[in-house]
């Protein structure tokens, strides 16, 4: 078992040491090591079983500290930063040769963010190296929002975790990369796309990769329970497989299952995202064959969680 506490003197004197530490963001909790390590950062992949060609988001506390880093901010990009951070927006810059290829799987572009943490805030300005954080899980599976989901995967595999809370967020940094002064979306998140086109207009939206991806979190079947979840319309489907032990993740409705959960009783999107990955994993220890779920309203975050879910619904493969 891993111990939990808020003790970030000691969470600091195990990053130094070359040790993993999960940490809180206001997103999901991350699996933290030194960005400079390589021993560290090859120990995230291993803990979580992660494909070494899947990036990793490297995490720090200002503007100033991501400049050491990169080798430009891009207007736009600068225009992001301004307005969304701290918070659930990463961006993928051109990088400086400090960072190692294991952290960018061999890329020229690194992904970076500063999380809306106070307790993680703190921890990151009192380390003299920047933290690669992916979600503390084991890799594909549903990402963690508090401190005893990270306990119950990989308590017996770390040390430590900060507890911060509940991650209020509950879905992802939204990923934006820059290339011939075009801004493309990466990977759907906590900003919405209405709140990026406010700022600089219409932008690409480029989601998913099955192999190779040039961003983090970009695989197309990812964030998945081990039931297995069919998304469509519910009611028809309880009719087709009422033979079934079944699940049931709706956005507001209740369809009278005792195993259900409902996203957003208050219909609020931000409500849906902050349940979306908790409820997901408390469906997945009943004893269901099968979790049926819907798409959410394509407005705001409602983009960010149908991605979630078709990813989690996608059919695993095997190479």
């Amino acid at each position: 078992m891993a111990e939990i506490g808020k003790d970030i003197i000691k969470a600091k004197a195990l990053l130094e040491a070359g040790q993993l530490v999960a940490i809180p963001t206001e997103t999901v909790y991350g699996l933290a090591g030194n960005a400079y390590n390589l021993d560290a950062v090859a120990n995230i992949f291993a803990t979580k079983n992660r494909p070494a060609f899947d990036p990793l988001i490297v995490h720090t506390y200002s503007l100033d500290q991501v400049k050491n880093l990169v080798i430009e901010i891009p207007e736009k990009a600068a225009i992001f930063a301004k307005h969304h951070w701290p918070g659930p927006l990463t961006l993928l810059l051109k990088r400086k040769s400090i960072i190692p290829d294991l952290v960018t799987s061999g890329l020229d572009t690194v992904a970076v963010r500063i999380p809306n943490k106070e307790l993680t805030l703190e921890l990151l300005k009192s380390l003299d190296f920047p933290l690669v954080a992916p979600s503390a899980n084991p890799f594909g599976y549903i990402s963690p929002t508090s401190a005893q989901h990270v306990e119950d995967q990989l308590g017996s595999k770390i040390p430590y975790i900060l507890d911060g809370g509940e991650s209020h967020v509950g879905i992802e940094s939204t990923i934006i990369g820059f290339e011939n002064n075009e801004v493309t979306i990466h990977r759907l998140g906590g900003v919405s796309v209405d709140e990026i086109e406010v700022l600089i207009g219409k932008v690409k939206v480029k989601t998913h990769s099955s192999s190779n991806p040039l961003a983090p979190g970009m695989l197309e079947n990812h964030y998945s329970p081990l039931t297995p979840i069919l998304l469509g319309d519910i009611e028809s489907n309880i009719e087709e497989h009422n033979s079934k032990k079944l699940g049931i993740l709706s956005f507001s409705s209740d369809f009278g299952q005792e195993t259900q959960k409902k996203l957003a009783p208050d219909g609020k999107m931000t409500t849906a995202a902050k349940n979306l990955f908790a409820y997901l994993r408390w469906l997945d220890r009943q004893p269901l064959d099968l979790i049926l779920a819907e798409l959410v309203p394509e407005e705001g975050l409602g983009l960010a969680i149908n991605d979630r879910l078709k990813r989690a619904a996608a059919k695993k493969t095997t190479h």
